[in-house]
């Protein structure tokens, strides 16, 4: 055990300082864990043997768990709504395009079995988001026309749809009826996004009212309700993975006590799980069984940059009239990551009778995109002339403060006003402004999140702007 925690701790430290120098250039850490794992595996000079997908397939389907509801709750929906139909158009329809294309390729081209193109073509159908959150928070990239929001919120809910396309197929496999496969996709649909918003809304709900004694005992809430959203919906037959992520973005865009806090405790989380996620993955890798897949993996790869993900973009952004260039750059940046080689690991451990090493192949077709899609987003951005200087990427996070000075502002509760006799986490006070203290009578109250605003309180401000202050 001793030995076991040695080794852990200096993976981890190994990890965190060698992402360092390459973070700062814009390659996705991704990379870095994935490489790192493979450097210590059976096949590196580490000779860690680890080959049990089993065990691999829990621990990920774990960490994804946090990665899928820290990539809800840390998405600012405010900057996300004004695209947030062409998102979920590429995060559902451009999956489903991305897929199938992919799968009659390499049916009619690489020769596989219809349905095991298919298998392939679902597995990478989604897009990595920590790649993309990694190259633009490190790079501080934020692009014109609401592109990193686009961005953002298509690799942060994609996910769940491939991993759906992913179970059909594999039903399909299992000779599955076409009623069961129907009643299964609906039940993923309903359930996942029913059961998402309702526990989302409990959880507001409970945290707006009940006062925790200890503070983190707020982040455990918290992170028992995105375990508890994932298995319960898994459970009844729904999208784990669709559900948390609806919890996230629920729980990010509400006002309740202690969400900076909470979005920092979960970014921080969100990277142990990615590190974890990553390494095992590459621990479970044999490089020495990547010759064997490197041409198919890079006919499959180069499909889906220049056929595949740009018909899917094109299709879809071209009916909002989005600039040519702005479909070109939302093409390139199509990064398959850790969630294809999940859902890999996932087909090979319940379907049988492949003829082919599916799961190196999508490890390639990952490290490929993140290596060549990937370093070279910041430079397409630019020549494409798509980066916008005068605002910081940040904003499109739920943890982004603003940078300049904040100036304060004495505020009367008038009997009328429509913050009178209402909590501070339910009086819809915009985010940008915070309550610094209460002046109630000859009174000083110290505001908190279940304080009441009453009639006749002059509330001491503090903002860069009152634009949002109820006239």
């Amino acid at each position: 055990m001793i030995t076991m925690m040695l080794v852990g701790s200096l993976i981890l430290l190994v990890c965190v300082t060698s992402s360092k120098l390459l973070y700062r250039f814009g390659v996705p850490a991704l990379l870095i864990f994935l490489v790192l794992g493979m450097f210590f595996g059976s096949d590196g000079p580490g000779g860690i043997y680890f080959d049990n997908f089993d065990l691999a397939r829990q621990l990920c389907s774990f960490g994804l768990v946090f990665i899928m509801f820290y990539g809800g709750l840390g998405t600012n929906w405010k900057m996300a709504k004004p695209v947030a139909a062409p998102s979920i158009l590429l995060s559902t329809v451009g999956v489903v395009v991305t897929a199938v294309l992919t799968g009659l390729f390499c049916h009619f081209v690489l020769g596989t079995t219809l349905l095991e193109g298919l298998l392939v073509g679902s597995v990478v159908g989604s897009t990595d988001a920590a790649s993309v959150f990694s190259i633009l928070r490190s790079r501080k990239l934020n692009l014109k026309g609401g592109l990193a929001s686009m961005l953002e919120v298509e690799s942060g809910s994609n996910d769940p749809i491939a991993y759906m396309m992913t179970m059909v197929v594999l039903s399909l496999m299992s000779a599955g009826g076409g009623d069961s496969i129907v009643r299964m996709v609906v039940c993923q649909l309903v359930f996942g996004l029913g059961l998402g918003f309702g526990l989302a809304k409990l959880a507001v709900f409970i945290l707006r009212r009940v006062k925790f004694e200890i503070d983190s005992y707020y982040l455990i809430f918290v992170a028992a309700v995105a375990i508890l959203a994932y298995s319960l919906c898994e459970f009844i037959g729904g999208n784990g993975y669709l559900c948390v992520y609806i919890v996230g973005i629920v729980v990010g865009n509400s006002k309740i006590v202690h969400k900076r806090s909470l979005v920092h405790f979960f970014d921080g989380i969100s990277w142990l799980m990615q590190i974890m996620l990553f390494f095992t993955l590459g621990l479970l890798s044999f490089p020495s069984h990547l010759p064997s897949v490197l041409l198919p993996g890079i006919l499959v790869s180069l499909f889906l940059i220049l056929v595949a993900r740009p018909v899917a973009v094109f299709g879809i952004l071209c009916w909002f009239k989005r600039p040519v260039k702005q479909q070109l750059f939302v093409s390139w940046v199509g990064l398959r990551g850790a969630a294809s080689i999940v859902f890999a690991i996932f087909a090979v451990t319940n379907a049988s009778g492949m003829e082919n090493d599916l799961f190196h192949m999508v490890f390639f077709v990952a490290l490929f995109s993140v290596a060549v899609q990937g370093t070279l987003i910041p430079f397409f951005a630019k020549k494409l002339d798509l980066v916008e200087e005068s605002s910081p990427v940040l904003k499109t996070f739920t943890d982004y403060q603003e940078e300049t000075g904040a100036v304060l502002k004495e505020y009367l509760i008038e009997p009328d006003s429509v913050w009178a006799d209402k909590a501070i986490a339910e009086a819809d006070i915009p985010e940008e402004i915070l309550v610094v203290m209460i002046k109630r009578g000859d009174e000083v109250v110290v505001p908190k999140g279940s304080t009441v605003i009453l009639p006749g309180d002059r509330l001491v401000l503090s903002a860069n702007d009152f634009d949002g202050l109820p006239s």
